[in-house]
């Protein structure tokens, strides 16, 4: 029988968590990005009464 080999099985575990990790923060990015333009817009506001 063949002999498991750990390092590629922990290297696989490593890559999951690292695209795991990357999808959280894009997710995160993009949440802020959809809140962002609402203060801005309210930034805006008091530019436009001068």
């Amino acid at each position: 029988m063949a002999k498991p080999n750990y390092s590629f099985e922990k290297r696989q575990r490593e890559i999951a968590k690292q695209k795991q990790k990357e999808e959280k923060r894009a997710k995160k990015q993009a949440a802020k990005q959809a809140a962002a333009p609402a203060p801005a817009a309210g930034n805006q506001a008091p530019a436009a009464g001068e």
